[in-house]
């Protein structure tokens, strides 16, 4: 497998305290040489956040799949424009499962509030698309620099943002496409901003993110890597900085001819 990735999610201090679920969702999905992920952060003042996080990143990943098998291979990579309409689709997917569970439940549609990051990585190119807050960061071979792909969407205030659900947030969707795999991949709910991106530039901090990358270079199995990720993301340490719910998947690409040497 040429794809190793890792998440979890862990409860912030505040929502223990007012015996609040995680409102934080993420998932992933490997198919061959393509990987397929999302990330959602529910609103904390949703009644129901829990429960639009896990149906925005579930119905992503099932439609991100949907769409992109159907595209031929393109050996200098796909069509920006065409990846835009497919992320459209997407996303109003979403929209669309989130709206017939607040029908269904009979409850605003704005119980389900969320954000959302999804993306695809292939061998040759990757594309992503983030509604709201939260981060993705990329990092390529032979590269020390990690790179911020989308500066988190911000209201007035630093703890305001767009969710999926928000009228005319399809209109503000933002796409990207990008030639070449990247080597390492992390994507995370707004929990984890303020110690893994420096808010004057909007410049990814990397020595928070090197340890990561470490980690699944290192650890042989997935139940360790995953430990790794809890043990931090449920550390005092972190949590004295930041009382919200935090979420990460992280990702790294390995070459054939690595995974051989390895």
């Amino acid at each position: 497998m040429s794809w190793n990735a890792v998440t979890y999610s862990s409860v912030g201090s505040r929502h223990l305290a007012q015996s609040l679920p995680c409102q934080d969702y993420s998932q992933f999905l490997v198919e061959g040489e393509v990987l397929y992920g999302a990330v959602s952060d529910g609103a904390g003042s949703a009644k129901y956040a829990d429960i639009g996080a896990q149906l925005a990143v579930q119905t992503c990943l099932d439609q991100l799949k949907l769409e992109f098998s159907q595209l031929e291979p393109f050996d200098a990579g796909p069509d920006p424009a065409a990846v835009v309409e497919i992320f459209e689709r997407v996303a109003a997917a979403i929209l669309e499962r989130l709206m017939a569970e607040a029908q269904h439940k009979n409850f605003a549609l704005k119980e389900l509030n969320c954000t959302l990051i999804g993306f695809i990585a292939t061998p040759d190119w990757m594309a992503a698309m983030q509604v709201g807050d939260g981060f993705i960061v990329l990092q390529h071979s032979n590269s020390a620099v990690f790179e911020l792909l989308f500066q988190p969407e911000k209201g007035e205030y630093i703890n305001e943002t767009l969710f999926i659900t928000s009228p005319g947030a399809l209109d503000q969707l933002r796409v990207s496409v990008q030639l070449g795999c990247p080597e390492f991949i992390a994507a995370a709910t707004d929990g984890l901003e303020k110690v893994a991106i420096r808010y004057q530039d909007w410049l990814p901090h990397a020595p928070f993110f090197r340890p990561f990358k470490d980690c699944l270079q290192h650890f042989a199995t997935g139940e360790e890597q995953q430990s790794y990720l809890q043990t931090f993301l449920e550390s005092d340490r972190l949590n004295a900085k930041t009382d919200d719910d935090k979420t990460l998947l992280i990702c790294l690409h390995r070459h054939p001819e690595a995974l051989c040497e390895s």
